[in-house]
């Protein structure tokens, strides 16, 4: 009996036999070649390395060779080269097709499949990529999604096109076609993800832009000589992953200069991770710190990263760590030495790449004279010290952090807050023994009282602490001719018989001063315990006539 082709065809038996067998042979591995390339794209693996394993299947299965894949680019419309079967994205050059250019632009064009018998014989064939053979033929079709071209899928069978493999091209191309519309929905996820990656990284970049300006130099405000040499420090210094010790009294912005050096460091792009290490008692700041496994202690139920792990690659902002214990202490020097720790519990060894800033009020010198401080930790942590002045040793700063920690506080409370001199050299004739924190309390406090947005003198109150003695600094110039260092609550007293006088205001303690002194305001400065350039501008601020004897 004959066959449906042997009867269509007009070929002779055994010629349509020999036809009918090559055909059953090619869907056969046409069969199989669909299986394999559904598998590689049910695989969640990198877009490009999938398309060019598909590419090979095409060529090992079923003999279509020099595969390539592109894909639309969103933005300009245009074909670009994604995949080349044995050769890696970064073994050519970006290659893109406009439509109507070449025979793959003739697909983005026409959106339909386009197949030549033998494609050195079209004027259109460019060969951009090198790859093609002239004599063979050549299969280009449309990969499409929801029915929009989404790129183009091309290769070229293994043999010419001449006799059964003329007859055998058009299967071949709806074969190619089966394969595009597979690859499709591949391509739809690739674009959809990239998509979705491009956002994030946007996000992302927006992100990073705004912590590093909330973060960064801009928020930390002055523009005194000690503050500048600060800034240069801190500039230099954020450039390299040494160890940074910031020293200074409470509520100087030790944490704000922390976050500069991070936010403006290589390590910027890493975690950036704190610890106060004055807040937790010493047993739970060794698991917080080096994290515990799974039943160390009573309620470990699970195994938990520390902050050195939580910090790999990034920077670890130890505050107060002059607060921590000498037992822990030696703990801590074995990291900062080796870089390694076990967590609690744990016997593994972790290794990690951690920067370390940390940060005291403490008088460091003085725990490591008495004891309390290990000297090879102290200068371990040492490497870079930074020093940042009270508030009371640079005055000439306080109008610019005003006014920025006014904006900051009306940010908060949505309205614009604005600031009289008046109230400016009321502030400026504080001591600030709490620094700029205080200042910033006494600002809200401030800004809460007043309701048109105007800070005017009268609403600038600051907090007395009680239950202390208000120190006395005596005028009397010793027999060395300097007086005695003054306590951060230091008041200065006029000579009085009687110990109890009431301590005078800020205004009175200068003018009491300055005529101890003779009017010599080096010598006043000297008493004061203050800078000559700093009671010349407590002069000018509080309208002090100087007195030329």
């Amino acid at each position: 009996m004959n066959s449906p082709l042997h009867h269509h065809s007009g070929l002779d038996p055994v010629a349509g036999d020999t036809q009918y067998c090559e055909s059953h042979e090619l869907h056969l591995m046409q069969f199989e070649a669909l299986y394999s390339v559904s598998q590689v794209l049910s695989r969640s693996l990198d877009f490009r390395d999938t398309l060019r394993e598909v590419l090979t299947i095409l060529d090992d299965v079923a003999g279509l060779a020099r595969g390539m894949v592109s894909v639309i680019d969103a933005d300009s419309g245009a074909l670009m080269v994604q995949a080349v079967l044995g050769r890696a994205s970064e073994d050519f050059a970006p290659i893109r097709y406009q439509p109507g250019e070449g025979v793959l632009g003739l697909v983005l064009e026409k959106n339909r499949t386009v197949t030549l018998a033998s494609i050195g014989n079209d004027s259109r064939f460019l060969n951009r990529l090198g790859i093609y053979d002239p004599a063979l033929p050549f299969i280009a079709v449309p990969i499409k999604v929801a029915g929009r071209l989404k790129g183009v899928l091309a290769v070229q069978p293994a043999e010419p096109a001449v006799g059964p493999n003329e007859a055998l091209l058009e299967d071949r191309a709806r074969f190619v076609e089966m394969v595009a519309n597979l690859i499709g929905s591949s391509v739809a996820l690739a674009l959809r993800v990239a998509e979705e990656k491009n956002t994030l990284l946007e996000e992302r970049d927006l992100l990073r832009r705004t912590v590093r300006h909330q973060f960064g130099f801009d928020n930390v405000v002055g523009r005194s000589t000690a503050m500048r040499r600060v800034f240069d420090q801190v500039r230099l210094v954020a450039k390299w992953n040494t160890t940074v010790l910031i020293r200074g009294e409470t509520g100087t912005g030790k944490e704000l200069i922390a976050n500069a050096i991070h936010y403006n460091s290589p390590r910027a792009r890493g975690a950036y991770v704190k610890l106060n290490c004055a807040a937790l008692p010493e047993s739970l700041l060794e698991s917080e710190l080096f994290g515990h496994e799974k039943g160390a202690f009573t309620g470990a139920v699970g195994a938990r990263k520390g902050r050195f792990e939580q910090a790999d690659g990034g920077t670890l902002f130890l505050d107060e760590i002059g607060d921590i214990s000498p037992a822990f202490q030696a703990k801590l020097l074995r990291v900062l030495q080796e870089g390694e720790f076990e967590r609690v519990g744990g016997g593994r060894t972790i290794k990690v790449d951690i920067r370390i800033i940390a940060a005291t009020h403490r008088d460091l010198e003085h725990a490591v004279d008495a004891g309390n401080f290990r000297e090879d930790l102290f200068y371990r942590l040492s490497v870079m010290p930074l020093f940042l002045p009270p508030l009371r040793e640079r005055i000439e700063d306080i109008p610019d952090i005003a006014r920025h920690l006014l904006a900051k506080i009306g940010n908060v409370q949505g309205r614009k807050l604005t600031i009289q001199d008046g109230a400016l050299r009321r502030l400026a004739s504080h001591n600030w023994p709490g620094n700029v924190r205080e200042l910033e309390n006494c600002l809200e406090r401030a800004a809460i009282l007043t309701e048109e947005g105007v800070i005017d003198p009268d609403l600038i109150r600051f907090v007395q602490m009680r239950d202390r003695p208000a120190a006395r600094i005596s005028l009397k110039v010793g027999a060395g001719g300097t007086a005695p260092a003054p306590d951060e609550s230091a008041t200065v007293q006029t000579p009085a018989t009687d110990s109890s006088a009431i301590p005078l205001d800020e205004r009175g303690r200068v003018i009491a001063a300055l005529e101890q002194a003779g009017w010599v305001q080096a010598r006043a400065a000297r008493l004061l315990g203050i800078t000559p350039r700093q009671i010349a501008y407590r002069i000018q601020t509080l309208n002090i006539e100087v007195k030329q004897l």
